[in-house]
C-alpha cells in the first residue's frame, strides 16, 4: 500500500526538525562555525514551519504540491532514524569539526533533502508551489553551500560525501 501525503508530510516534518536539532547541537559546539550551523538550522525550522502550516488548512493538502515529498517513505523513517541517532551519539560524545560537516554533507544528500533540493529547482507548475518556493528561497541548496563552506574554512571532504 502506498503511504498517504499526510504520512509522508509527517515524516518530512519530523526530518527537517531532527535536522534543526543536529545543526543546533553542532551550533553549540562548534563556536569557530556557529554561525553557519545557526542559519542552517534556523532554515531546516523554517522548512517544517512551512510543512506544518500546510496541516492546519481548512482542507489541508488540497493544493499541496504533488512533486514536493519523496514518495519514499522508508528512506524518509531511516533518514530520521539515522539523523536522530546521529545527535544522540554527538550530544553524548561530540565528533569532530570534519566529521560533523562531512556528516551533514552525507544528510544533505539523503533521499528528503535531496528530493526537497529537486523540488526547489524544478518547475513545479502550480500556484502553491510557487508559493512554498518563494518562501523558501533563502536557503537554496544546503549540501552546495556546506561543500563552499568547507573549502573556505580548509576542512577536508572524506570520500563519498
Amino acid at each position: 500500500m502506498a503511504p498517504t501525503l499526510a504520512t509522508l508530510l509527517d515524516e518530512s516534518i519530523q526530518l527537517e526538525l531532527n535536522l534543526a536539532r543536529l545543526y543546533t547541537l553542532f551550533n553549540d559546539h562548534f563556536e569557530e562555525d556557529e554561525d553557519f550551523w545557526w542559519q542552517l538550522a534556523m532554515e531546516e525550522r523554517s522548512h517544517a514551519a512551512l510543512l506544518q502550516q500546510e496541516k492546519k488548512l481548512p482542507q489541508p493538502l488540497a493544493f499541496f504540491p504533488e512533486n514536493l515529498l519523496s514518495k519514499d517513505l522508508e528512506a524518509l523513517r531511516a533518514n530520521n532514524a539515522l539523523i536522530a541517532g546521529e545527535a544522540e551519539r554527538f550530544a553524548a560524545a561530540p565528533c569532530s569539526r570534519q566529521e560533523a560537516f562531512n556528516l551533514a554533507l552525507k544528510i544533505e544528500m539523503s533521499a528528503g533533502e535531496a528530493h526537497f533540493q529537486e523540488f526547489m529547482e524544478s518547475d513545479s507548475g502550480s500556484l502553491a508551489g510557487d508559493i512554498f518556493k518563494q518562501l523558501a528561497s533563502e536557503d537554496q541548496n544546503h549540501a552546495r553551500r556546506i561543500r563552499e563552506y568547507m573549502k573556505e574554512n580548509d576542512i577536508r571532504a572524506v570520500k563519498g560525501a
